[in-house]
């Protein structure tokens, strides 16, 4: 048996050649020539899974060691037997770091000496929305969520009794653009189905904007139109960008926070990416190879202070790095020292 292993995925190495010979490729080097005689591929989200890659291969199993699967097509998948696995929450609590290093960064350099009077909205409230918008909640921001998905299901899932509460809890995305200083993303990427989320954030949701100062992407770079975002007049941080590695420069010149992609590159997240590849492998053949514990929780810090998350990442240094040099995107990336997540 032959698996391949994308060779920036830490903890790995020695683990699973008992049961497997194991390939460790750079992304670049995972090609349709290389996985021909592969059973299975450990990758991240720079190695497209798709027709081109597998046509011709014997790979049945595929584990993505990231949170998000838009870089497989998983109809293929699904046509040619081959089951997808993925990460999801293994990076919630370091992108939730990275949101609000960033907010704090903005709050200083525009002079703004308090949350208080902020709101903040977040588009999407999955594994990351969710930390973030209970530590914003600890933290003084007026917080409100726009997720319809979610919002359907636990609809579905109340009486008629409660349903009423949920109205409360979620808003939609008009009063976002409405009532928020700042809007966190925190979406998949789809293109179809009734809330499609490819250039949500596009040149009419910005016009739209009423009082909102900052716009952050921490999700996928085609969440927000990038050319938008370089005629709308206010402040943007981001992590994620359209046309990854070879950014606008011109947007990189604008963004208050930039940096390469990284937003949930610690230490712990990729701990737990990694053991939850090799839960799948257990599961998937049958192994029982060792999984490691990861002492941090998923769910990130219970009690949260924004000078302690400030100081736990100097976003502003990343950000430095990447404006210094843009053209090193993917090697600031693919050698980045994975910082620890937030623990008071």
């Amino acid at each position: 048996m032959r698996i391949v292993v994308d060779s920036h995925i830490p903890n790995i190495q020695g683990i699973i050649e008992p049961r497997a010979e194991v390939l460790y490729l750079e992304p670049g080097d995972i090609t349709r020539e290389a996985v021909k005689d592969a059973d299975a591929l450990i990758v991240r989200t720079r190695t497209r899974c798709n027709a081109d890659l597998l046509d011709g291969s014997r790979v049945r199993f595929i584990g993505s060691a990231t949170i998000g699967t838009d870089h497989i097509d998983l109809d293929y998948c699904a046509s040619h037997g081959i089951t997808v696995r993925n990460a999801p929450g293994c990076n919630a609590p370091a992108v939730a770091q990275w949101v609000f290093c960033a907010i704090n960064a903005w709050m200083q350099q525009r002079s703004i000496a308090s949350t208080e009077g902020l709101t903040l909205g977040i588009v999407g409230v999955g594994h990351i929305g969710s930390i973030v918008a209970r530590w914003a909640t600890q933290l003084g921001f007026t917080v409100l969520l726009n997720d319809p998905p979610r919002e359907m299901t636990e609809r579905t899932e109340l009486t008629e009794e409660t349903a009423d509460f949920i109205g409360e809890i979620f808003s939609p995305l008009a009063e976002l653009q409405q009532r928020c200083d700042i809007i966190t993303f925190h979406t998949p990427i789809t293109r179809d189905g009734q809330w499609p989320t490819w250039h949500l954030c596009d040149q009419a949701f910005l016009d739209g904007l009423d009082r909102c100062r900052l716009i952050l992407d921490a999700a996928r770079g085609p969440i927000a139109d990038n050319e938008a975002l370089l005629r709308w007049h206010a402040d943007v941080g981001l992590d994620c960008w359209e046309n990854e590695p070879d950014i606008s420069p011109a947007l990189l010149a604008k963004a208050i926070v930039a940096t390469p992609h990284i937003a949930g590159y610690s230490r712990e997240g990729k701990q737990r990416g990694t053991a939850m590849m090799l839960t799948a492998l257990n599961g998937f053949y049958g192994w029982d190879i060792p999984v490691p514990t990861i002492e941090a929780p998923a769910t990130g810090a219970a009690q949260v202070t924004l000078d302690g998350i400030a100081a736990s990442y100097d976003i502003m240094a990343d950000t430095a790095a990447l404006k210094a040099s843009p053209n090193t995107f993917e090697s600031q990336r693919n050698h980045y020292p994975h910082r620890p997540e937030y623990q008071p």
